[in-house]
């Protein structure tokens, strides 16, 4: 069974909102929400996503740089936005969805993903991981 498959099967049989897989291991798995789960995998496994396999429930700009970033081979998603394509296009991911849309809704489905909107205002990495990292620290403190 490929990489992205086995990721895929995780995401729909454990109800998970991320799963990443690299020569049939599970490198991580979250059901947590936003764009923290992808976040802290660049962060803490950032080496073993070169070449790994990503099944997401969601996919705003921000995740699909992350992913560019990080080198993945291959992202399958239930949502994308039309700024995460335009991304993933000028990149060597094989790339799959079931759905696109303009942009990623925020959670109360009022406007534009928080995050999504930071990520149209950057195209360096550096500045992106600074901006999503305010964001959930300023989501964490709101805990």
């Amino acid at each position: 069974m490929k990489d992205i498959d086995v990721a895929v099967e995780l995401l729909e049989k454990e109800e998970l909102a991320l799963a990443i897989v690299k020569h049939n291991r599970v490198i991580l798995t979250s059901s947590g929400r936003g764009i923290k789960p992808l976040y802290t995998a660049y962060e803490e496994h950032k080496i073993e996503l070169e070449g790994s396999s990503v099944a997401d429930r969601v996919t705003g700009k921000a995740a699909a740089m992350l992913c560019v970033h990080a080198g993945v081979k291959q992202l399958k998603t239930k949502l994308i936005s039309e700024n995460a394509i335009k991304v993933l296009k000028e990149s060597n991911i094989i790339y799959e969805y079931d759905e696109c849309t303009p942009f990623i809704k925020n959670r109360d489905r009022t406007g534009m993903c928080p995050v999504e909107t930071l990520s149209l205002k950057i195209d360096n990495m550096d500045e992106l991981l600074v901006g999503i990292k305010s964001f959930l620290d300023s989501i964490n403190k709101g805990n």
